[in-house]
């Protein structure tokens, strides 16, 4: 792994996905989990400090990349939370069937590569019943927003990581085996409307 991906990169995360607009948005979500809890895509751990003590046993934060475990440091040593580290990439959860009550997914859709295969971990790790809160950017419902994500994405992919601009986030976690129970969407003020379309809201389990 080289000097960007190790370096550069976590920082320019941190600071992107910590932004005020953004952490409002994890704020909607990240307080209603319960129980075990696995978060996918944990990066420097923003959402730690959003969790309820008394609501949650336990967070697994599944987190492949080196660089970002490493500005988690600062997160972890204030987290009301007790929290496990899973350093495998989203399409591989080492967790028994049936073991997690909440999936958290906060930015994390746009940047995995075999998002069919995570889901589809994601899946197998959720209790029946259980539930998946998320928060995602993704594909505008405007077409010239559309129009400008598809043509800046490919640039995009490559400088952030293998975040992408254009993902259809309701129709990928249908297809996963979730279905929406709440969901919501609006572009986020303050953020760059090809980058700023977001989706939120929680998803049951079908079987």
């Amino acid at each position: 792994m080289g000097i960007y991906e190790n370096r550069i990169l976590p920082w320019l995360i941190d600071a992107g996905c910590g932004t005020s607009p953004i952490m409002k948005q994890r704020a909607k979500v990240v307080p209603q989990a319960s129980g075990t809890v696995l978060e996918v895509g944990m990066g420097p751990g923003h959402n730690l400090a959003l969790y309820d003590p008394s609501r949650v046993d336990l967070v697994w934060g599944l987190e492949p990349a080196q660089g970002m475990r490493r500005r988690a440091e600062r997160n972890l040593a204030t987290s009301p939370v007790p929290v496990r580290w899973l350093d495998l990439p989203g399409e591989r959860v080492p967790l028994d069937d049936g073991s997690v009550d909440t999936v958290v997914l906060t930015f994390t859709l746009c940047t995995i590569a075999d998002w069919v295969a995570a889901l589809a971990q994601m899946h197998r790790v959720l209790k029946p019943g259980g539930r998946m809160l998320f928060c995602e950017h993704g594909l505008a419902p405007d077409p010239g927003v559309q129009a400008w994500q598809n043509r800046i994405n490919p640039t995009w992919k490559r400088i952030c990581g293998g975040c992408n601009l254009n993902r259809d986030i309701p129709g990928m976690l249908l297809s996963g085996g979730f279905a929406p129970h709440r969901l919501e969407a609006a572009y986020l003020p303050g953020t760059p409307r090809f980058a700023g379309f977001n989706y939120w809201g929680e998803a049951l389990r079908v079987d």
